[in-house]
């Protein structure tokens, strides 16, 4: 079936419960349109993925969904807020969900808008439906690659908030490239009490070299790469 002719049938209804990680991506359909977002659920569940629709973003920001694995797909202009209302929304509230812009009016100056502001793409309808699995293939998988490296930076935090602010002041000078006797002299402490602060910190980081370390620092926030013990 194709989107631009779509067939209708019942559209598949939000869970009662979030999906976990492990689950199916959710691809979240936001069209005043209710023959589009019956099509676009067809072709979705029909690419492995689960569709949930709503038929504007006032119903879309009232459901608790926005938080779920996967990917948007939004029509431009609906009654209410727009699509590029939703998607600098989303933006000034830090969820970083990719978004496929599907819309019959678009324009030149839209789509540059959009595509700015870090749309995944900007289709027009009819589209071919391989065009926009393909894109909905390419946002799903930059949404897991962002969750991922969240996921890193989560943990890596959590085990940093272990450290006693001297382990800390120890990372920093370990970061910054120093040796164990530089560090001593500028901490005011021994060499070997360097080394065993060294030690902790790596054990406590979970890293096997000085390597994974500094890898594990630089993902940090800058507020605490910048204050080393704070």
């Amino acid at each position: 079936m194709r989107v631009e002719q779509p067939h209708l049938r019942r559209s598949a209804p939000l869970p009662p419960q979030r999906q976990s990680e492990a689950e199916q991506p959710f691809v979240i359909i936001v069209d005043d349109d209710a023959a589009v977002r019956e099509g676009l659920s067809e072709l979705i569940l029909s690419a492995g993925f689960q569709p949930v629709c709503f038929s504007s973003t006032c119903e879309l920001l009232n459901a608790d969904v926005l938080d779920s694995s996967g990917c948007l797909i939004l029509d431009v202009r609906m009654p209410g807020a727009s699509g590029l209302d939703l998607q600098r929304h989303l933006t000034q509230t830090g969820n970083a969900k990719p978004i496929i812009f599907l819309t019959g009016h678009g324009d030149i100056p839209m789509t540059v808008q959009a595509m700015k502001a870090g749309a995944v793409d900007f289709l027009t309808k009819p589209v071919r439906d391989q065009t926009l699995l393909d894109a909905v293939m390419a946002a799903v998988a930059m949404d897991a690659a962002r969750r991922a490296a969240s996921a890193v930076v989560k943990r890596n935090i959590e085990r940093f908030e272990t450290l006693t602010p001297r382990e800390r002041e120890v990372l920093h000078q370990v970061a910054r490239g120093r040796l164990n006797k530089q560090i001593a002299f500028d901490l005011g402490i021994s060499e070997v009490t360097v080394k065993l602060h060294r030690g902790n910190v790596m054990r406590k980081m979970e890293a096997a070299s000085i390597g994974e370390l500094i890898r594990a620092w630089e993902t940090l926030p800058a507020p605490m790469r910048g204050t080393g013990a704070n």
